[in-house]
């Protein structure tokens, strides 16, 4: 761990291209953020089971990254202005949440091991922090970036052939009575379409009118390309999707 450690932080800048941010595979990924869901699933899960080693380190904020060849985790503990980076070489054919798991406990047994030893927590947790890298880096990079999301369905977009972008115009309406309209000529039973997608897209329709006379947000923190984890919750949570103003 130690010797992974010294390694180049600069390493941990050539992430994957188009890669599913929870395993890295770029077969079949296209322009999906994850091949599955339930391999997003599986990170997070394996992420959330060893909060317990961030509560003993008092850690506030933390991200969890990874490339071809390491593991990167983060971390801004509560009483520094600096960050410390964790740093671990993967291991050939495992995926990165079960690389993930196995740094965790070498460093869990260590603070343990150590806090045996000195009967002192603080002790343990400043022997961990041995293994890692401490960055100039300031603190505020470490703070997770907040957005806005539409809170309206995926689908409705779908139906209307419409984008995320176009939630932004202020001439929305007009696009989506417009979006309506093509789309109808295509698909009502009178021209010869079907029922049950003329009713998914009249449902649309009136989904999307309503957001737009009223729109509402769901505010999420986090980083675009890291899994960010924060005390306050005492969990991890996956990037965020990437926002465009």
């Amino acid at each position: 761990m130690k010797h992974a450690v010294e390694k180049n932080v600069s390493q941990s800048e050539g992430k994957k291209k188009n890669g599913c941010l929870a395993c890295g595979t770029t077969e079949n990924i296209g322009r999906r953020k994850y091949c599955s869901v339930k391999c997003r699933h599986r990170l997070r899960n394996k992420l959330n089971v060893r909060t317990g080693l961030l509560k003993a380190l008092n850690i506030r904020n933390a991200t969890f990254y990874f490339t071809e060849s390491i593991i990167i985790m983060d971390v801004l503990p509560y009483d520094s202005k600096e960050i410390f980076s964790f740093i671990c070489p993967r291991l050939a054919g495992a995926k990165p949440g079960d690389d993930f798991s196995r740094m965790a406990d070498m460093l869990g047994n260590a603070w343990w091991a150590e806090k045996k030893r000195t009967n002192k927590k603080y002790l343990a947790s400043r022997y961990v922090f041995k293994f890692a890298k401490q960055n100039t880096t300031l603190s505020d990079s470490a703070k997770p970036l907040e957005i806005k999301i539409p809170s309206i369905k995926a689908t409705s977009l779908i139906h209307l052939k419409l984008g995320k972008s176009d939630l932004n115009s202020p001439e929305l309406k007009r696009i989506i009575k417009s979006a309506y309209r093509h789309q109808a000529k295509n698909h009502h039973p009178d021209l010869g379409g079907d029922t049950d997608t003329f009713r998914k897209i009249h449902q649309a329709y009136e989904e999307l009118i309503n957001w737009a006379a009223s729109p509402t947000f769901v505010r999420r923190r986090g980083f675009p390309d890291k899994w960010s984890y924060n005390a306050n919750t005492n969990r991890w949570v996956q990037p965020l999707p990437k926002h465009k103003k």
